[in-house]
């Protein structure tokens, strides 16, 4: 995947850092992860490379040996250094499918915004995810608001603008959990975070499924449940979600 927000793979990294540090504050979740695919690991693998060489927070800290696949389309592999935990696995993540489930953190960094069919890829991704697996995204707005104007920019290789909107209607209609979910939107920054959950019902045709069959599915966040029954549609601004701190951001507030 090609990756034009960030000069090389060390700010990348630092960017990705603000959620996994989060993440890492959470001992129990963090020693009950077995399997991670990184999703778009890039050539230097430093997101991956964080997951396998992960420890514990006690002292002195104890591996956890989380067993990483880093995916990516690219022809060379090169992390600056290895780990016997981590595997590099040539792969089409559009595609990417198989029967045997597994993966308990499947984490998009920068890469989501390259998918050609977003749909069918988070319905394939629900496919390899373990029960309850969580699917962490972080994919950038490409409309935005700059020095009091609109801003629209759409870098190579991108076909669509993301909105927390959309992203939880597409989540929700491949059989993602938003309500359990966690999101992040802040205002001036571009970065749209999402950590949802895979829920037990089956992704669904995108063709045939309304706001309204969401909202009774139980997948939303209530905010979401509440602008749908109020207007018929999900409104940005009536969104009100927690983040990984616990701490809730109202969305119709800039």
């Amino acid at each position: 995947m090609a990756h034009n927000l960030f000069r090389n793979s060390e700010e990348s990294h630092a960017h990705s850092r603000q959620t996994l540090d989060v993440l890492y504050e959470h001992d129990d979740f963090m020693e009950s992860v077995g399997r991670v695919a990184d999703l778009g690991c890039g050539s230097s693998a430093l997101d991956a490379l964080w997951w396998a060489e992960a420890t514990t927070r006690d002292d002195p800290p104890q591996p956890l040996d989380i067993q990483v696949a880093a995916m990516d389309q690219f022809e060379t592999f090169q992390p600056p250094r290895r780990s016997r935990n981590l595997s590099y696995v040539r792969q089409d993540l559009e595609t990417w499918c198989q029967t045997k489930r597994g993966f308990d953190v499947l984490w998009c960094h920068d890469t989501f915004q390259y998918m050609i069919n977003p749909l069918q890829c988070l319905a394939n991704w629900w496919h390899v995810a373990a029960e309850d697996g969580m699917l962490v995204l972080i994919v950038p707005q490409t409309t935005n608001w700059e020095f009091n104007q609109e801003a629209f920019d759409l870098p190579p290789g991108c076909y669509y603008n993301h909105t927390l909107v959309s992203l939880i209607y597409m989540l929700a209609t491949t059989g993602w959990d938003c309500g359990a979910g966690f999101f992040r939107k802040q205002p001036g920054d571009p970065w749209l975070h999402a950590v949802v959950y895979r829920s037990r019902q089956q992704p669904r045709d995108p063709k045939h499924t309304t706001w309204y069959d969401l909202a009774e599915s139980r997948l939303l966040p209530d905010s979401a449940a509440n602008s749908i029954t109020k207007y018929g549609y999900l409104r940005q601004r009536d969104l009100v979600l927690p983040w990984l701190d616990k701490s809730f951001r109202w969305l119709g507030k800039t």
